[in-house]
């Protein structure tokens, strides 16, 4: 299983962006999905994760202005980020628990690449 993320760039405070990841491989079965991120000289921390019946959490510090869904049918999860910050900016990671055919007895955590946001003026 890979997934792979896109929607990243540049966009000034206040601004917009929406980040997509799609899942691909084997997939028999996917549980929670969610993204992270990552900003220079910090830890990678939770941003939001939904359950495969729609059930999401935020962090305190993205609620009210991010939006995580997903299509079961594709096999996609996103991201609507509204009313950006500067310390919004982060290398974003997608994640998901999956079940892969080559190892149908376990779910496996898999990580995304990474897609870089950045907001400033």
């Amino acid at each position: 299983v890979q997934l792979v993320e896109s929607g990243g760039g540049l966009v000034q405070p206040g601004g917009s962006l929406r980040l997509s990841c799609a899942a691909s491989g084997s997939i028999l079965s996917i549980n929670a999905m969610g993204w992270y991120r990552q900003a220079p000289g910090k830890e990678r921390e939770l941003v939001a994760v939904i359950t495969s019946g729609g059930s999401a959490n935020y962090a305190d510090s993205v609620k009210g202005r991010f939006t995580v869904s997903r299509d079961n049918a594709k096999n996609m999860v996103y991201l609507q980020m509204n009313s950006l910050k500067p310390e919004d900016t982060a290398v974003y990671y997608c994640n998901a628990d999956a079940l892969d055919a080559a190892t149908p007895w376990k779910y496996l955590v898999i990580w995304g690449q990474g897609t870089l946001v950045t907001v400033s003026s």
